[in-house]
């Protein structure tokens, strides 16, 4: 998608602001003992009280509202009785739909206690969707971003999810561009058009370099088994960088 009006940004806007909102509250709900189907259902409520569709349940049938992913379930994770234990790294995403527009966020949280490094992880995670962000704008090359947060994680010893890309969104879930590497590509080309509404959101790990499929159709894994985190925002290209739609507080 490419924001054309008034009314597709504020359309964006809308939905970006509901997604973080839903992701923030399960954030805050995360404790030891609660299931994941009790985390979803507290997303689902944001979702459904702001009058939004919980997109990968509207789009692909998947079975739950939201996708959490708990230690070696790297992403796709689906509600239900599996209990969040101290010490567990729990990945959230939360996509959905109003009025036509969609936005997509996703967040990792470590329970406590976690090993330093994996605290570390997570502060890294954040700082790597940062650095991907920064390449945003106008005009700029979308290999920036996977250059760039390849670069940090080489850096700091991490490696990266490469077959788990940032992707086009806003009239659907997933669209063009699709299959934009968070990862070092050196055949991507594509620039950046001035309204560009697309995620970024790199996976940042210990080791893990894949995700890989399980025994049913949904939940993917790390590849070698290592803690992975995953960060994400829904942004709009514009002339001056990146216009960043998935914030709480907008």
């Amino acid at each position: 998608m490419t924001v054309s009006s008034d009314d597709d940004l504020a359309g964006l806007k809308q939905i970006g602001r509901i997604v973080a909102i839903a992701l923030e509250a399960m954030g805050k709900a995360i404790e030891p003992g609660m299931t994941t189907r009790d985390l979803d259902r507290i997303g689902r409520k944001v979702l459904e009280a702001a009058g939004a569709r919980p997109a990968p349940e509207m789009v692909y049938g998947f079975p739950g509202a939201t996708c959490i992913s708990i230690n070696e379930e790297v992403a796709h994770g689906i509600p239900g009785e599996r209990r969040i234990g101290p010490g567990d790294l729990v990945n959230i995403d939360v996509s959905a739909e109003k009025d036509g527009y969609f936005a997509d966020t996703g967040a990792s949280f470590a329970v406590p206690p976690v090993p330093r490094a994996v605290e570390r992880l997570c502060t890294d995670g954040r700082r790597a969707l940062w650095t991907g962000l920064r390449q945003v704008g106008a005009g700029k090359p979308l290999a920036g971003i996977g250059q760039a947060v390849g670069a940090f994680a080489r850096k700091n010893g991490y490696t990266l999810v490469r077959n788990l890309a940032s992707h086009g969104v806003g009239l659907s879930l997933h669209e063009e561009p699709t299959e934009i590497a968070t990862w070092p590509d050196a055949s991507e080309r594509r620039i950046m058009a001035d309204g560009l509404v697309f995620t970024v959101e790199p996976f940042l790990s210990l080791g893990a370099e894949f995700a890989e499929d399980g025994d049913g159709p949904w939940t993917l894994y790390s590849e070698p088994r290592a803690p992975t985190v995953q960060y994400e925002h829904t942004v709009v290209a514009t002339r001056n960088g990146p216009l960043i739609l998935t914030l709480p507080a907008r």
